[in-house]
């Protein structure tokens, strides 16, 4: 089975530590470089949404682990996926 990107958003406290640290973020963002949330989500892989995150863009995910190492409440995982049927 592949292995993506999970948020549990019922844990997630929205703090934005997993977006600013992403170093796809980074590259894709001048506010993310900076240490700022991003203005818009435009290759974003996630963005703080209504006080939690949201996955936009996961298919740009390195799968790298910056953000699960970054999440205060361990809310991130990278996990098997079902694959469609």
């Amino acid at each position: 089975m592949p292995i993506g990107l999970v948020v549990y958003r019922d844990l997630c406290h929205g703090c934005g530590n997993c977006v600013i640290s992403c170093p796809v973020n980074a590259l894709n963002s001048p506010e993310v470089a900076g240490g700022k949330g991003p203005t818009d989500d435009a290759d974003m892989i996630m963005i703080v949404e209504d006080g939690r995150v949201n996955l936009k863009h996961v298919d740009l995910c390195g799968k790298c682990g910056t953000c699960i190492e970054t999440c205060p409440v361990n809310a991130i995982k990278l996990e098997e996926l079902e694959e469609a049927k």
